[in-house]
């Protein structure tokens, strides 16, 4: 019996991957009901607005309250669906979560358009058996269409959806507690295999490789299940050197240790390798998607060279490889050529349009630095000191936790606290608020040009702001980064910082560049006022970005915070001579200004999508499969809101007449995903292609080829070319 669960396990994650229309089989033998006689549902809709549902559960089966989902169909508006409080206990995978056993009922409110004839709902929900054999079932959803009864309520064509969150409401939450969201990981259908778990190997020395696994949030590789295995090579062993993990319970496997994210396995290697240059291994393993489904044991097979440097990437034995990218997207790059490319890199970073507002930081820095020669070689090397400090924090952060290239603009808090600074920075140019010059003063010191430590911060907002903007160049040094030793990695981040901070270095310690600067005067102050402004369009940009991230609400507290800090700045200035109970009010403002920006980082992101744009296919592994069985060729378009460098090749090359002519004439499809917010799936695709972040761009050809991945900056014609070859 024990077999048959395990079995059954195993194999359910593989039914739901291949689309089965069946949650999985079921076997006379094992006792299990399908999943809707284990959970009956029937429906009452005898009272008009009110939608009555009952579950009659089985014995020994129970429904989870967090996973019960319910959707309207074409004219259905419906309400908050009203659930009594469950059975409340801790699960293993799910965390705190509340239960039904034997039967529940549900009330759903609803509302009809006009012309409506029917009472179409899609109703979703999710329980496990808990004796053996223990399984959980796949969410599961039933569609529902009723008679619609007499009387039901009408909705008025002016009314807000009855789900529509308000600014008031957002308002009322401060410091109250968010809705308990679905589980992590099981929101999502799970990702291909190959997705899901990417494998590769490298060789550090001919008796040492290096083992890694990369798993998207939310999924978790099983140590204990995983076997290693060297292919025609008798007498040589393997020995791992596994890392600590986390420890975590199993229903299968007892207590047993687990690994999330990514981990890497060193491997000794002993036997007699007789002059190998080469050694094909085979690596058996499974893992989860965490309070989700587990996959049925993966079988990855791969050549290693030796003699060290490129990264071997697993392909499966018991069926397809998955896609690679064309051999010119490998990471086979020496340590200088990516050192090169990090210095060109950091360099065009000075010119992209998202540096424009530390640009502005800079011009002053520059202008005031001109006092004298060591003066400027002091805001030179404070400046050049707070790039490289930085940089290397910032790699020390994305290689430990393999976080994509400007990411953290995903992170709704970290967009909203920039446009404060950016704020804060700009009254203080206008003349606002002077600050002190105290190391202690965390704002003082990013808007005080006049000391070491002004210099130094102006240099760590020059770098907070500029990551974002994957620049030409820097995509294959930071795919090198990302796959390199940890001492070769931040060589790179440490070249790209001194690209960054070149320009502003090299003014300050040649004599001749340094002539070329306008002598200081009283028309200082004035440039100083003026180019405050673009750091009040840079906050102006960052609450937009916020507007898609977290939707019109968020942008309303960001304004709330704006004019709080506002206020705070304000008041720090006229209470510089007067008492200590001026000076706590300072705090007091500042800590209300903060209140909102907490609040808005809880508030889930919108669950609307933009409106489809036509011609416009959105990204799913799925879709593109489809469409690659079927012929098509694909262009793929990888952006974010964020992205300065994807919006630009939009306005310039995407959103043009030419680029729509350009893919009806080739036959092709226009596909793009938004990596605004966190997507695995995205997150996966970009790591398919040992890029770093966004954009990329790859071109699918019509015969089924590998994609053709282009540069960050597109042109016209580089498109064109590439629709032409896709076509043929």
């Amino acid at each position: 019996m024990r077999s048959i669960s395990l079995a059954l396990r195993l194999w359910m994650p593989l039914m739901l991957l291949l689309g089965s229309a069946q949650a999985f089989a079921q076997d006379d033998t094992d006792g299990l009901l399908p999943v809707t006689e284990a959970y009956k549902l029937s429906t009452d809709t005898s009272t008009p607005g009110v939608l009555k549902l009952h579950w009659t559960i089985a014995p020994d089966y129970y429904l989870y309250r967090g996973r019960m989902k319910f959707k309207g169909g074409d004219g259905i508006t419906i309400g908050t669906a009203t659930l009594p409080d469950g059975e409340k206990h801790h699960d293993e995978y799910l965390g705190d979560v509340e239960t039904y056993h034997h039967g529940v009922d549900a009330s759903i409110p609803y509302t009809v358009a006009t012309g409506t004839t029917r009472l179409t709902l899609s109703v979703q929900y999710q329980g496990c058996h808990e004796v053996e054999p223990k399984i959980c079932y796949p969410p599961h959803t039933e569609k529902l269409d009723l008679p619609l009864p007499a009387g039901a309520p009408i909705a008025a064509t002016d009314a807000p959806a009855a789900t529509a969150p308000t600014l008031g409401s957002a308002l009322n939450r401060f410091g109250g507690k968010t809705d308990a969201g679905a589980a992590p990981g099981m929101d999502s259908a799970p990702l291909p295999p190959e997705q899901a778990f990417r494998f590769e190997a490298l060789a550090r020395k001919p008796d040492e490789l290096l083992l890694r696994w990369t798993m998207p949030k939310d999924y978790y590789l099983y140590r204990d299940q995983t076997v290693l295995h060297v292919k025609n090579a008798d007498g040589v062993k393997l020995e791992p050197h596994w890392p600590a993990g986390v420890v975590k319970g199993d229903p299968h496997f007892g207590t047993t240790t687990v690994f999330f994210g990514q981990v890497e396995l060193p491997v000794t290697v002993s036997g007699d390798l007789g002059g190998r240059k080469s050694l094909d291994l085979e690596a058996s393993f499974q893992g989860c998607q965490d309070g989700g489904l587990c996959y049925p044991l993966m079988t990855r097979a791969l050549t290693v060279d030796l003699s060290g440097g490129a990264v071997a990437t697993g392909t499966p034995t018991d069926g397809p490889a998955p896609e690679q990218p064309p051999a010119r997207d490998t990471l086979d790059v020496s340590l200088w050529s990516a050192l090169l490319l990090a210095l060109g890199g950091g360099l065009v970073l000075n010119l992209m349009p998202c540096v424009l507002p530390v640009l502005s930081i800079k011009a002053i820095g520059l202008i005031e630095g001109g006092e004298s020669p060591a003066r400027r070689r002091s805001h030179a090397l404070m400046y050049t000191a707070g790039v490289l400090v930085s940089f290397i924090a910032l790699g020390l952060i994305i290689i430990s936790l393999k976080q994509a290239w400007g990411s953290q603009m995903q992170n709704p808090l970290v967009v909203s606290v920039l446009a404060l600074v950016m704020l804060a920075v700009a009254l203080s140019m206008s003349g606002v608020v002077q600050f002190g010059t105290s190391l202690g003063n965390t704002g003082s010191a990013l808007a005080n040009r006049s000391g070491p430590a002004g210099d130094f911060f102006t240099g760590v907002l020059a770098v907070v702001v500029a990551s974002p903007c994957t620049a030409p160049f820097m995509g294959t040094a930071l795919a090198y980064a990302l796959a390199a030793p940890t001492l070769n990695a931040l060589l790179v981040f440490l070249m790209l910082g001194i690209g960054l901070a070149l320009p502003f270095l090299a003014v300050g310690y040649v004599p001749a560049l340094a002539r070329l600067l306008p002598r200081p005067g009283a028309w200082m102050e004035t440039l100083k006022q003026v180019l405050a402004f673009p750091m009040y369009l840079a906050a102006v940009w960052l609450a937009w970005v916020l507007a898609h991230q977290r939707g019109a609400d968020a942008v309303g507290l960001l304004l709330v915070a704006a004019v709080l800090l506002a206020m705070t700045l304000w008041w720090f200035e006229r209470s510089r001579s007067r008492g200590a109970v001026s000076r706590a009010l300072v705090v007091v403002l500042l800590l209300l200004a903060i209140a909102p920006v907490y609040t808005l980082a809880k508030l889930p992101a919108p669950s609307h999508t933009e409106p489809a744009t036509d011609g416009v296919v959105a990204f799913t592994p799925a879709k593109l499969e489809e469409l690659r069985k079927a012929g098509t060729p694909v262009f793929v378009d990888m952006t974010a809101d964020w992205c300065i460098t994807c919006k630009a090749n939009e306005h310039t090359v995407l959103d043009t007449d030419a680029f729509r002519a350009q893919l009806k004439q080739a036959g092709a499809v226009y596909m793009k995903g938004d990596w605004t917010n966190e997507d695995p799936a995205i997150t996966a695709f970009l790591d398919q292609y040992h890029t770093p972040g966004v954009p990329l761009y790859v071109v699918f050809p019509k015969n089924g080829g590998p994609g053709r991945k282009l540069p960050t900056v597109l042109t016209g014609s580089l498109v064109e070319q590439a629709l032409v070859e896709a076509s043929k």
